[in-house]
């Protein structure tokens, strides 16, 4: 019995991975690895280092950078939060999804290398204050990080494509990890760049963004669906306000997606936020914060990987709170870090935490959304993420600009905001039964 027992688990482990190195899962997970190399080089590291570098010439300054970092990205989702609902829309209609990667990828592409060509023109002259040249940068910023996460409404939907969903949570958990080994490649821009000339990362990032997004371009395949009845772009936020006034149907789904509000808006700041912090209240230089996020993206691609088992053995709905109560620990310690040591522990946990909250979250919405429905629930899913990726940023970048004139508290308040958020977005998430009935 014991035999047979062993050679079950050893043909598990073959189909599994025999199952990673299918040419449609290994292209998908290859996206993975492209967008984050855009995500760590241009959202959390060399972008935020430019504008300290840019703005931040004393103590003040820097919070100051620090407020414009923040409304920046506030600002890009806040158009993410207009259009996100719809994009799901769109994927339940015509089941295309590959289409509008593409398209959305080459615009996220062209505006992130244009943020090289403009950072690098020092053109004169100011606009609404700011050098033409650094409103010309932050704008392009705004615009790559909008089709940038565009692009991820159509990406995440795809994974129910690609095998059965008993295999959804090891695809999620492959798929980040492979991502994250992008984090690795990405991070060797920083070679050509030093601890100066940030705007140097620009360009490159967008050429390895680009290259690793062709093998999804080329090797994956959509499954359109038969051509609808057609209507008007505008007119899917008729079937949102449907689907929000069949709440009661779909309690579970959303309470989770309040939950996911909360939880993601203290991973979005942080990812925002993570690099000026370090600098400006551990004292980090750019060197040795490249060398932190070395050992976060390591963490994280560990993470993601086992907690792809994790969720498959426990269920999501349990694996999300583990990953909850993680980050929570990593943002006590970060706030309060007195130390190198205290940063570099809370780097670590919240580089697992970060790697595992999208294995789980994206596998719980498979688990809890029906078929017909599912582009439409990632779509709100997106929506839901990106809302709460307008309040946290603008919750610490105003916190950072009224509390400025003292200093480095301003940050640590800023910080400490993200605690509260999370501890809400646990409490919800424990409102939710770990074994709910089918509600479709």
């Amino acid at each position: 019995m014991e035999l047979e027992k062993s050679a079950q688990k050893e043909k598990a482990k073959i189909g599994s991975w025999r199952l990673y190195l299918t040419l449609p899962i290994m292209s998908w997970a290859f996206y993975d690895f492209a967008n984050t190399i855009f995500s760590s080089n241009i959202n959390t590291i060399f972008w935020p280092f430019y504008m300290q570098e840019v703005v931040g010439n004393n103590e003040v300054l820097k919070q100051v950078a620090n407020t414009f970092i923040a409304y920046a990205n506030a600002l890009a989702s806040f158009f993410l939060v207009l259009f996100s609902p719809l994009f799901g829309v769109m994927i339940d209609r015509t089941g295309r999804k590959k289409k509008y990667i593409i398209i959305f990828t080459i615009i996220s592409v062209a505006a992130t290398a244009l943020m090289g060509v403009f950072a690098m023109s020092g053109l004169n002259g100011t606009i609404f204050g700011l050098p033409v040249f650094l409103a010309l940068v932050i704008l392009c910023f705004i615009i790559a990080k909008f089709f940038f996460h565009s692009s991820l409404v159509f990406y995440d939907s795809m994974i129910s494509d690609l095998g059965a969903k008993e295999e959804i949570p090891l695809i999620s958990g492959f798929g980040v990890a492979i991502g994250y080994l992008g984090t690795l490649l990405g991070l060797s821009v920083y070679l050509f760049v030093g601890d100066g000339d940030f705007h140097r990362a620009f360009i490159p990032t967008a050429i390895l963004f680009l290259v690793f997004s062709l093998p999804l371009f080329f090797f994956v395949k959509d499954k359109p669906k038969k051509a609808a009845e057609k209507s008007s772009f505008i007119s899917g936020y008729k079937e949102i306000y449907k689907t929000f006034k069949e709440m009661r149907s779909h309690k579970t789904i959303f309470t989770f997606m309040i939950a996911y509000f909360f939880l993601n808006d203290a991973i979005a700041t942080t990812i925002a936020m993570m690099a000026p912090y370090a600098t400006t209240i551990v004292g980090f230089s750019a060197g040795q914060f490249i060398l932190l996020y070395l050992v976060s993206t390591i963490s994280s691609i560990i993470g993601s990987f086992i907690f792809g088992y994790i969720t498959k053995a426990v269920g999501a709905n349990r694996a999300v709170k583990y990953v909850g109560v993680l980050l929570l620990v990593a943002l006590i310690i970060g706030t309060f870090a007195i130390n190198e040591l205290m940063f570099w522990i809370a780097g670590s946990m919240f580089g697992i935490a970060l790697g595992s909250m999208w294995v789980t979250t994206r596998t719980y919405i498979v688990d809890l959304t029906p078929e017909d429905k599912r582009g439409q629930f990632f779509g709100l899913f997106a929506f839901s993420g990106k809302v709460s990726s307008i309040i946290g940023p603008l919750l610490f970048g105003t916190i950072t600009l009224v509390f400025a004139e003292y200093g480095n508290i301003a940050s640590r308040l800023g910080m400490g905001s993200l605690i509260i958020l999370t501890i809400i977005g646990l409490v919800v998430h424990l409102r939710i039964k770990e074994n709910p009935q089918t509600e479709y």
